[in-house]
């Protein structure tokens, strides 16, 4: 789904809507054919990992969860069993380790399912002859909070989601979002920019189709979910491995290929199609390809709109195993998007004028060598990514105002390691290097701020070309006291492009198991984030930035309600100290922006032209309550969150308003039913108060001293999804119907000024939103 201001909502879904009519068909044919006869089995391979030092764990028992099937690993850690096709779960248990389920097991009779399980080292298993219940959910020793894993199964059947690991994220505490046609993460009040993405430990900055230049959001991820293994999402509190960003984290980790034989999958939805391939390399690797398009286009013209988007995303990835102690993987993932408009009345020029024309070509490219080394292991990668950004924004008599080219170029170098120094403790180290290049033209012509109180105007028409080096170095050292975990690290941070000292940020966490079920969690500490390069090539003053940080406190209790199910509270305060903010706009905090398409409705904020001072401050604070069920032997899964919190900044002027994203009252609940190996149902119901905004006045204009003062009413939605297998001999079927906001809320969006009328409107919002998707899998 693609968007570029309010008025693409409604065109999107009913474009949305056409392609559901011409899906539907199809649709109907499938739902009358009579294949429930076939007897459909396929086969559960996998290797049991040791989480400290990454080596396997010979004969280890692994049963499937509600049955009595189950097999041995074999020296190699590895095991293979024939189940029944569907959903499943599965325990793993070894000497010496806390058993671990796996659930959300998709089994196929057209490719093994493939799983790896990780297996956490208790020394008391052993000594103290205990009986340990088995764990559902994962839990980092570095990150005892605010940690949330998600399988690609859980990603994909999430209502509403389009299947995007980055929406599917907006379901956890401390998340919000910003508006229906973007998939900004807003976590615990910060900024877009804050959250570090992840992909196979290769850091990328913006993995969205159409993302906002200086953010890190857009409409709609371009990571390709049928290769994705798991993802770990952290709202806070996260160790010393993961640094410049302030709020969040999210690791987004990739599956290998089949190694057994060539396969394949095509699929159709409802706003692209595409097609993967996967097969062996040899005996000891494999390979995924899989090239993406979305037809948006078609359907847009067609319908005579003024605006057609299209994008195409590729994605290619091999590994290879040597030695059974090295393993290579090899990544490229390639984005090309873009936007034509069509002036062709008074009507379009008008609307056009509005937006913000976006084309971009991105690239990820990476190699990584894991290094098993006894007692632990090193991982060494090596990466570059690349964007390519064309924007343009121009007048309704056609005479362009904003124009910028511009490349930006990410060369980095990591290593990482992670040890077993006894038992009881763990050593985790790394260094991180990284060139980075921002280089393009800018033309900004008689741009004026929309608030009275400011009457220059910006004009700016420059070249610029800009590189600097980023370097860090972390140790962390975690420590078992009995039912006490202590964790302490620091990390440096240094950034060549501002003339600022490297940064030191230490971090402490505690978790103490007080009884089996329940387990008391608390962190503290410092972290720091460098300006967006564009923001300093925009504008060399910016050099005298120095780099923001927070400081965070983090407390919860987390009791185990069942194996399955678990009930979590925790509360947040989080300071934060030298923002960038403006001179020449005295309320504007970069906290605040960077959650749109970043035209002149947003006042070109994300691109940091402002002269910027590291005079901002903030504070965000709120607690939140999360209640978990894993699938297992109930087929059944959901979870339900509640987040009150609070956020305001404050900008050179040294006034607190509230934040841009200020949403008090977030709720989401969300689950399903598998009632076979072919049908599923699941929904979903999210309902927030709404985030504050700055009102016109009767002129069009805004006043500072109304800055953020009125908020949007409540918005809430209700989504669902029903997913259908059909096994055949030979391949599968997979179709699902995904009904969004199914009571057809029109949700309230900020107002726009509008000149012809001197008034100001708002768009409809997004009705509601039909999609259908089909799957084949041979």
């Amino acid at each position: 789904m693609v968007s570029w201001n309010n008025q693409a909502v409604p065109a999107v879904a009913a474009a949305m809507r056409n392609a559901f009519r011409s899906l539907a068909a199809f649709k109907i044919v499938l739902l009358t054919a009579t294949l429930s006869g076939y007897a459909a089995t396929g086969q559960l391979a996998g290797t049991v990992i040791d989480a400290n030092t990454g080596a396997t764990v010979p004969f280890s028992t692994v049963q499937i969860v509600g049955t009595t099937l189950g097999t041995v690993a074999d020296s190699a850690g590895s095991f293979t069993v024939t189940v029944d096709a569907g959903t499943i779960s599965i325990l793993a248990t070894a000497l010496g380790y806390q058993p671990r389920v796996v659930s959300d097991i998709v089994i196929s009779p057209v490719r093994p399912a493939v799983v790896r399980i990780v297996l956490i080292p208790d020394a008391a298993v052993i000594a103290e002859r205990i009986t340990v219940r088995p764990d559902f959910f994962d839990r980092a020793t570095d990150a005892p909070l605010s940690t949330t894993s998600q399988s690609a199964e859980e990603i994909r059947r999430l209502p509403g989601g389009f299947e995007d690991v980055v929406r599917a994220i907006s379901i956890v505490p401390g998340v919000a979002q910003t508006t229906q046609g973007r998939n900004d993460l807003i976590v615990r009040g910060g900024a877009p920019s804050e959250n570090l993405y992840l992909i196979d430990n290769i850091e990328v900055n913006n993995i969205n189709h159409f993302g906002t230049q200086g953010s890190a959001g857009g409409p709609i991820s371009f990571i390709n979910l049928d290769f994705v293994d798991n993802t770990t999402f952290s709202a806070g509190g996260f160790g010393a491995r993961y640094g410049d960003r302030l709020s969040s984290t999210l690791a987004i980790n990739l599956r290998d290929g089949r190694r057994d034989r060539f396969g394949g999958r095509a699929t159709i939805s409802a706003t692209r199609f595409g097609i993967d391939a996967e097969g062996p390399l040899g005996e000891r690797g494999s390979f995924v390809v899989s090239a993406r398009r979305s037809y948006l286009d078609l359907i847009f013209r067609a319908n005579g709109f003024e605006f057609v988007p299209e994008f195409w995303d590729f994605l290619a990835r091999a590994e290879l195993e040597p030695t059974p102690r090295d393993k290579f993987s090899l990544l490229a993932i390639g984005a090309i998007n873009n936007v034509r408009l069509f002036n062709d009345e008074a009507d379009d020029r008008f609307d056009n004028s509005r937006r913000l024309d976006n084309d971009q070509n991105q690239a990820v490219t990476g190699v990584s060598w894991r290094r098993l080394l006894g007692s632990g292991f090193i991982t060494t990668t090596l990466s570059q990514t690349f964007v390519d950004y064309e924007f343009t924004q121009r007048d309704s008599l056609l005479t362009p105002f904003f124009v910028t080219e511009s490349t930006e170029l990410d060369i980095a170098l990591r290593v990482d390691g992670q040890f077993q120094v006894s038992p009881e403790t763990e050593l985790w180290f790394g260094v991180q290097g990284k060139i980075q290049r921002a280089d393009g033209d800018l033309l900004l012509r008689d741009f004026a701020d929309p608030y009275s109180d400011f009457t220059d105007t910006f004009n700016i028409e420059q070249p610029f070309d800009t590189t600097g080096t980023k370097l860090a170095v972390y140790t962390q050292l975690s420590q078992r006291l009995g039912s006490l975990t202590l964790t302490a690290g620091v990390r440096g941070d240094y950034f060549s492009l501002i003339d600022a000292e490297p940064e030191v940020a230490p971090r402490l966490s505690a978790s103490w198991e007080v009884a089996s079920p329940i387990r008391l969690s608390v962190s503290a500490g410092r972290y720091y984030q460098a300006p967006s390069i564009i923001w300093i090539a925009a504008n060399e003053f910016n050099r005298g930035l120095r780099q923001m940080g927070t400081d965070q406190v983090v407390a919860g209790i987390e009791i185990r309600l069942r194996d399955d199910t678990k009930f979590r509270v925790e509360g947040y305060y989080k300071d934060y100290f030298d923002y960038a903010t403006s001179i020449e706009r005295p309320y504007l905090v970069m906290a605040n922006s960077g959650g749109d398409f970043g035209g002149s409705e947003e006042g070109f904020a994300s691109f940091g032209l402002d002269s910027l001072v590291s005079a901002g401050e903030g504070r965000a604070y709120g607690v939140e309550f999360f209640l978990q069920k894993k699938l297992s032997e109930i087929p059944c899964y959901g979870q339900m969150s509640l987040t009150i919190g609070q956020v305001e900044y404050a900008g050179i002027d040294g006034i607190y308003r509230d934040g841009s994203f200020d949403q008090r009252v977030i709720f989401n609940i969300g689950g399903g039913y598998i009632f076979n190996e072919r049908w599923e149902v699941s929904t979903k119901f999210q309902i927030s108060t709404g985030r504050p905004y700055t009102p016109f006045e009767a002129d069009g204009s805004r006043s500072i001293e109304r800055y953020n003062s009125v908020r949007l009413g409540p918005s809430h939605a209700l989504d669902l999804r029903v997913d259908r297998r059909w096994f055949f001999g030979g391949w599968v079927l997979t179709t699902y119907l995904d009904l969004q906001n199914v009571y057809a809320r029109s949700q309230p969006e900020i107002p726009f000024y509008n000149v012809r009328t001197g008034q100001a409107e708002t768009e409809d919002g997004l009705g509601l939103l039909p999609s259908i998707g089909i799957t084949a899998e041979f």
